[in-house]
């Protein structure tokens, strides 16, 4: 290994170090919905067809995001994440829209 790679991967490894000893802040955090997809679902008191209706994807996409096969993206991800926060707005603004489109989910 050259010695300016090794420097470079031996620096990294020290400042990992010190992000996990709490003494240096990493400089981004990435925060992941995609393993807690199933008990966001269950909070807001959907089975798994209704949430699949709600985000206008099949219930099997929605099984494989559960399950961790994929990760939903875009819209789907963050009506997801306010799904979390705001259960209640989430639920009765897609129940508007739903009826308005000739479809009704039985939660709401």
């Amino acid at each position: 290994m050259k010695k300016k790679l090794f420097a470079d991967l031996l620096s990294s490894i020290e400042e990992a170090g010190k992000i996990r000893r709490g003494t240096m802040r990493p400089s981004r955090v990435f925060v992941s919905i995609d393993h807690r997809i199933q008990s966001i679902r269950e909070a807001a008191g959907l089975s798994q067809s209704q949430l699949a209706r709600l985000l206008n994807v099949s219930v099997r996409t929605l099984q494989n995001w559960e399950q961790a096969r994929r990760a939903p993206s875009g819209a789907a991800k963050a009506l997801i994440s306010i799904l979390e926060s705001e259960p209640k707005l989430v639920l009765k603004a897609l129940h508007q829209a739903s009826t308005t489109r000739g479809r009704h989910i039985s939660r709401v």
